[in-house]
């Protein structure tokens, strides 16, 4: 298998990268966290430098690295790695978020975009690592479980259509 690297976004990311949103936006996921189209390509990636940093944080942002994977110079997925958890990412959200793009599944991208994020994660000072899923995304939830999940609740969100499964990965 190919090796797939986590790595942060480069400015001539932008064409692939807005093809990955909206192939993802179908199925509910954002690629690009805070992405809207009057907003420049430079302003995203600066605000994920800030994020990670841990600068100017906007309302409900904690420090968080922003890393897209790439196999063979393709862009599959990304992950969001959070260091902290305000209370909406410590009941819905977690430390990590990751997606990987429809074409690129089933391949074992997502486990191993995920076991990487948990080494981020830890060398960034989180010991036990928080990772949610949909309920009914089973795909993801084995992908958690494969890589030392161990699940303690499912949670419905107020307001959202999908609840929730509550990893804790040590």
């Amino acid at each position: 298998m190919p090796e797939l690297r986590l790595r942060p976004l480069r400015t001539d990311d932008e064409t692939e990268a807005l093809r990955a949103h909206e192939e993802l936006l179908a199925d509910g996921f954002e690629l690009l966290l805070g992405w809207s189209p009057e907003r420049t390509w430079a302003d995203l990636l600066e605000q994920y430098e800030r994020e990670r940093l841990g600068l100017d944080l906007p309302e409900g942002r904690v420090p968080a690295v922003f890393l897209v994977a790439e196999v063979d110079g393709a862009l599959v997925g990304r992950t969001s790695i959070r260091f902290a958890l305000n209370d909406w990412l410590a009941a819905y959200g977690g430390h990590v978020g990751y997606g990987v793009r429809p074409a690129h599944r089933r391949r074992g991208h997502a486990t191993e975009m995920l076991r990487q994020s948990l080494v981020l994660a830890r060398a960034g000072g989180v010991d036990r690592v928080l990772v949610t899923c949909d309920d009914d995304n089973i795909g993801s939830a084995a992908v958690i479980e494969r890589c030392g999940g161990r699940l303690e609740d499912v949670v419905e969100e107020p307001g959202a259509r999908v609840r929730k499964r509550r990893y804790w990965i040590d």
